[in-house]
């Protein structure tokens, strides 16, 4: 089994607000229905693996772009969404934080009864990953938070979640069957990061006389490390900053959003109505589901589809979270009836997107981007943990040059 990566988050704590907690379950959903639908169950498993793509998602549905809580939240939301559906989808979401994590075994032995796997199997699987993460791996972090995602096909991928009380940070871990080769012949891809001290790592391939003793699980000689592991490191700072985010892809996504010249635009996205706003949402989400693997090493950047709940890097626009909802899930909807043009469309977005991006050369604009969504959110009803966003300024006369 290959380890597929992990993240090292600032510690948030606190809960997610209603109306926003509803959302992400709807919006996640339909993100995961739009995946199924064009790759397949097995993308899914594949992409929540990522650790990169999986902090994308959590900031394209507003989550405080780079703090722990991402991880739970994301999985709450998605567990809420997909399980109702997990026999359309073959998609079944197990475990969660504290006390749900401990229910994981219950939760794949009821689900190996409805779909014929071998549950003692996935509960070892779901066991020793957690007893990798927390005992053969002493890094310092205590896992508090455990979710094992399954298909109908018996693949699986693990996202848990532990806590260093001394740093302030909580280190997110992803596992994926796909890769599977031992468990304890040095399963990692690699694990990097920040020096924080000694670490026990007894699955180590120098470690085979320390396993037998202690774990007398395996008595074969370990293999060579795989390739490094894909990681985030995310910062401290709450803002977001120019580092923070690649400003071509950005400013293509917004000059897509907000500027109107193309001829073919209205015929190709076939979706008339929806405003400069929402299309600007639209074309992030296009990319969450459609994007390849490489697009996700700014993850902040996401943040830009529907803001955060703390208010960076602008308040969560409500009204524009509720159309884009809206037109995924009619679009998703119409898709498996007539094969619709409508999901195509949205699909298409991150490929105009993408081609906008080839020959962009932006001035340094993010803050007036910052400046402009917090002056305009208001108007599309922003919301953060601390209530509504404050009336929009008079006669700012604010305009947002990309050039």
């Amino acid at each position: 089994m290959s380890k597929t990566g992990y993240a090292d988050l600032p510690l948030h704590y606190g809960r997610v607000p209603r109306w926003l907690a509803e959302r992400m379950t709807r919006l996640g959903g339909a993100i995961v229905e739009a995946i199924v639908l064009e790759y397949g169950k097995g993308e899914v498993l594949r992409r929540l693996s990522d650790p990169l793509w999986f902090q994308s998602l959590g900031c394209v549905l507003g989550m405080d772009w780079h703090s722990s809580g991402i991880t739970t939240s994301v999985m709450g939301s998605l567990k809420a969404a997909v399980n109702p559906k997990a026999r359309e989808l073959g998609i079944y979401i197990c475990g969660g934080r504290g006390k749900h994590s401990r229910q994981t075994p219950a939760e794949l032995l009821a689900v190996a009864g409805k779909t014929g796997l071998n549950g003692d199997a996935l509960v070892h699987s779901s066991r020793l990953a957690a007893k990798i993460d927390n005992t053969a791996i002493q890094d310092g972090f205590q896992l508090y938070l455990h979710s094992f995602i399954l298909s109908d096909e018996g693949d699986w991928t693990v996202v848990q979640q532990g806590l260093n009380d001394a740093s302030g940070m909580a280190r997110r871990y992803h596992w994926h069957s796909k890769a599977f080769q031992s468990y304890l012949n040095s399963p990692h891809s690699g694990v990097t990061g920040e020096n924080q001290g000694m670490i026990l790592n007894l699955t180590d391939q120098k470690a085979a006389g320390t396993r037998q003793s202690i774990l007398k699980i395996s008595y074969e000689n370990p293999d060579r490390m795989m390739g490094e592991v894909r990681k985030i490191i995310m910062p401290r700072h709450h803002e977001v900053s120019s580092s923070d985010v690649n400003l071509k892809r950005l400013g293509a996504i917004l000059t897509l959003a907000h500027e109107r010249q193309f001829k073919d635009f209205e015929n190709l996205l076939m979706l008339e109505g929806v405003g400069p706003r929402a299309i600007q949402s639209l074309a992030l989400v296009s990319e969450v589901i459609y994007g390849s693997p490489t697009r996700f090493n700014d993850p902040a950047r996401f943040s830009f589809a529907h803001g955060g709940k703390d208010g960076h890097p602008f308040p969560v626009p409500l009204k524009v979270y509720d159309e884009t909802i809206s037109v995924l899930k009619t679009s998703i909807e119409k898709s498996k009836i007539d094969n619709s043009d409508k999901l195509r469309a949205i699909k298409q977005l991150s490929a105009l997107a993408l081609r906008l991006e080839q020959n962009f050369q932006p001035n340094p604009f993010l803050e007036e981007v910052i400046e402009k969504e917090r002056e305009q959110s208001n108007l599309y009803g922003g919301m953060t943990v601390f209530g509504k966003a404050a009336p929009p300024k008079k006669n700012t006369g604010s305009q947002l040059k990309l050039f």
